[in-house]
């Protein structure tokens, strides 16, 4: 089985991406897997691993020609020494997640890594240190090319967003039939290549209340939404809606689709951290590059402390694996339509059950 080469970012250096990302490596089971390369310093990694008190090894490399297949490696993207404040916003804790941020990101795009995780950012101090974009998501679609799906995943759980990181005031103007049907075809796509589901059957949640009750709320479920469900069928994708996204997630409907597009932040993550934080996934789809993220934020209360749980930063770097698996055989599986092989719906073995049966 190959292994994959995943690159890893540090995040903001003084919140607990790097405590999670410790904690995950320190068990030698992950390296039957993938080849983990942080993307930091060496000296950032060893301060944060005193922290957590781990028998942690790594190698030390400046390039990714020198990388080590059979160890952890530490790729320095920067030599200086860095002021550390846990828990604290800071311009330097924006500085050096971009830094690290942009070195993996550059490595994924010349397909010299097959995938990377990204741990948790404050966008206040990306913002300090000059950061002009909403988010990772942008930012990665933008260095990547093409259109992307912010797409939350746990187990058979799927939430895709139309809008991503936006004014709540804006969404309104943004959600077109065009870009709802764009984000569909991604969906699809990515459902069929990266997850192997050879027939996808969609969800489409409304924009207003109650999918808009034929009008009194609000007519862009009728003039927008819908026309973009139907268009797609005609185009023999699976999908449909608009459902009223309350009573959707309410009545356990999601659990009968293989994925869900909602038009908006909320409207998608409330209700899926409802179900799964601690265990989700953030999944940049259609893009030429795979990039996953776990589902928290740089928790500055409690960096530091040695509390953080890495089980969504594990299941991260499982789907990374997973998905670049999966779609490299998708691809190789297309380049010669006469081969045959079996399907599948989701990863042979779900990360977590991996990781706790072989410690």
């Amino acid at each position: 089985m190959e292994k994959m080469k995943i690159g890893i970012t540090v995040g903001d250096i003084n919140g607990i991406g790097l405590e999670v990302i410790l904690k995950t490596l320190a068990n030698d089971v992950m390296l039957k897997y993938c080849t983990p390369i942080i993307y930091g310093s060496s000296k950032v990694v060893s301060y944060h691993k005193n922290i957590i008190e781990a028998d942690f090894h790594f190698q030390s490399i400046n390039s990714i020609d020198r990388l080590a297949g059979d160890q952890v490696n530490v790729m320095n993207c920067w030599t200086e020494n860095v002021n550390i404040t846990l828990g604290k916003l800071s311009e330097e804790g924006g500085k050096y997640a971009l830094y690290s941020l942009q070195s993996a990101v550059y490595d994924l795009r010349d397909g010299k890594i097959d995938a990377v995780v990204t741990s948790p950012i404050n966008k206040e101090a990306m913002m300090m240190s000059g950061f002009p974009h909403p988010g990772h998501t942008e930012y990665i679609t933008e260095q990547l090319g093409g259109q992307s799906l912010m797409f939350m995943v746990h187990d058979n759980l799927r939430v895709g967003l139309v809008t991503n990181h936006i004014r709540v005031g804006d969404i309104g103007n943004q959600i077109t039939k065009e870009l709802i049907v764009s984000k569909l075809k991604i969906m699809d796509q990515s459902l069929r290549m990266d997850f192997g589901l050879e027939r996808p059957t969609i969800a489409v949640m409304g924009l207003n209340p109650h999918a808009g009750d034929g009008g009194v709320i609000g007519d862009e479920d009728d003039s927008i939404v819908r026309p973009a469900v139907v268009e797609c069928k005609k185009n023999g994708m699976l999908v449909m809606g608009p459902y009223a996204a309350d009573g959707f997630f309410g009545s356990g409907q999601y659990k009968k689709f293989d994925g869900i597009l909602a038009m908006y932040h909320d409207q998608g993550l409330i209700p899926f951290k409802v179900i799964a934080f601690g265990d989700g996934v953030n999944f940049t789809a259609g893009l030429g590059g795979v990039r996953t993220s776990p589902d928290h934020g740089t928790g500055f209360d409690i960096a530091g402390n040695n509390e953080a749980n890495p089980n969504s930063f594990r299941q991260a770097l499982f789907s990374a694996i997973d998905i670049s698996r999966q779609r490299k055989q998708f691809q190789e599986d297309h380049s010669n339509p006469l081969q045959s092989r079996t399907k599948r719906g989701k990863s042979d073995r779900k990360g977590k059950d991996r990781f706790e049966e072989e410690e």
